[in-house]
């Protein structure tokens, strides 16, 4: 095996890792998050990115990518927390195409009683994976991220 091969070979396996230690994290949120709030792991997502952004709001596009989502799955995740009143839409008085979504009173509260449960289990989860010798050097690097690294929602 060359060289290159060995960096091949040393990208996937920490493809691999982080594939782990995401599903392990995602798998205990998922659990917890619906247990205690009836809440999916994506949908805590989109609720806390659009409880970070000034004035509240988001446009759709920054929302299907602070959530990993496709256009449509996000149209669709929207509509079903916009019918469960946690959140709403209204038109871009700026550009009558684009659509805001942003949280409702209702919103906030589930966050607000849902986030010390996201916490938590985030916490212990990665306490747990940190005990794990694969994962230790993933645990100890997002540990160590700068703190004003640039969020997920913002446009490149």
């Amino acid at each position: 095996m060359g060289i290159a091969d060995d960096a091949v070979q040393v990208r996937a396996q920490g493809w691999r890792t982080l594939a782990a230690m995401h599903g392990l994290i995602d798998s205990a949120l998922e659990k917890a998050l619906q247990a205690g709030h009836d809440l999916s792991v994506v949908e805590y997502t989109v609720l806390d990115a659009l409880s970070r952004q000034d004035g509240w709001h988001m446009r759709m596009q920054q929302l299907a990518r602070a959530a990993a989502l496709s256009g449509s799955a996000t149209t669709r995740l929207v509509s079903r927390l916009e019918d469960r009143k946690l959140l709403s839409r209204f038109l871009c008085q700026e550009d009558r195409r684009g659509i805001y979504t942003e949280l409702t009173d209702q919103g906030w509260t589930l966050l607000t009683q849902a986030r010390p449960t996201h916490d938590e289990v985030l916490a212990r989860t990665l306490a747990e994976a940190g005990r794990t010798p694969e994962l230790a050097p993933l645990v100890d690097a997002l540990q160590h991220l700068p703190a004003d690294a640039r969020p997920l929602t913002a446009t490149p």
